[in-house]
């Protein structure tokens, strides 16, 4: 994933609501959303290295992974997408993970990471170093660079997430579908220094990127309730933006 905004113990039916966009070239082999049978989890799948951007599992947890924009620092180590696999496959909760994360997070690639329990959430990061931070109450964001980072996009898509919970929407995603999907760039002053250059700089600093070849390929909405029941919905897009189908799951 490259921005996300989620609401951690802020509504009634809700334990979590998470929304956000995986950006990633076209050409990227994946499969979309679907139920996994080893490990047992609803996710989306990466072909190329065999892990995931985003995943839930029936007792109640979910995990979503970002990487870091800087193409200063070496691209070394495992895959990121296996963090994210590795928790929802495994047996220990939020907290146990988080702990024993920590000494081997220099191993991978640059990331952040986001998992959830019936209790717990938990933000972990490698860079610049391994770090793990206890996530309370509230509407939090995180996009390619760390945890609350204050890009333009992470910030709107904060704002339009809150807007959704003060208007006591339930079930009613469009909403947040249609945060996900804005095309809106932002002033230059604005925007981040991430080493890419001002003009990639504008073309990444909207919710929603459009390309020929790179560009959002899956909007994402997880609702997880606090009995552990949910659903997950991914819209899929290819190049330009081209629509390319919906699928809802529940768990």
């Amino acid at each position: 994933m490259c921005v996300i905004a989620f609401a951690w113990n802020m509504h009634p039916r809700w334990r979590l609501v998470l929304i956000g966009n995986r950006d990633e070239f076209h050409a990227r082999p994946s499969l979309p959303l679907m139920r996994w049978e080893r490990p047992a989890m609803v996710a989306g799948k990466d072909l190329e290295a065999g892990g995931t951007w985003l995943g839930v599992t029936d007792d109640g947890r979910c995990s979503v992974v970002t990487n870091v924009r800087d193409p200063r620092d070496p691209q070394h180590g495992r895959s990121r997408g296996l963090l994210a696999l590795d928790y929802l496959g495994g047996a220990a909760d939020a907290a146990t993970h988080a702990q024993a994360l920590l000494a081997t997070a220099a191993d991978y690639r640059p990331f952040n990471l986001l998992t959830f329990d019936q209790h717990d959430a938990f933000y972990l990061g490698n860079r610049p170093e391994p770090r793990a931070q206890a996530v309370t109450a509230g509407v939090h964001g995180l996009s390619n660079a760390d945890f609350n980072t204050p890009w333009p996009k992470t910030r709107a898509l904060i704002q339009h997430l809150t807007a959704w919970l003060e208007a006591g929407q339930d079930d009613e995603f469009a909403p947040l579908f249609a945060a996900l999907a804005d095309p809106r760039g932002y002033p230059d002053d604005q925007l981040p220094d991430t080493g890419v250059g001002l003009e990639r700089e504008r073309w990444l600093s909207s919710a929603f990127i459009r390309g020929e070849h790179y560009g959002t390929r899956a909007s994402t909405v997880v609702a997880m309730g606090h009995d552990g029941r949910g659903v997950v919905v991914e819209r899929r897009f290819g190049p330009w933006g081209r629509e390319e189908g919906e699928t809802a799951m529940p768990f």
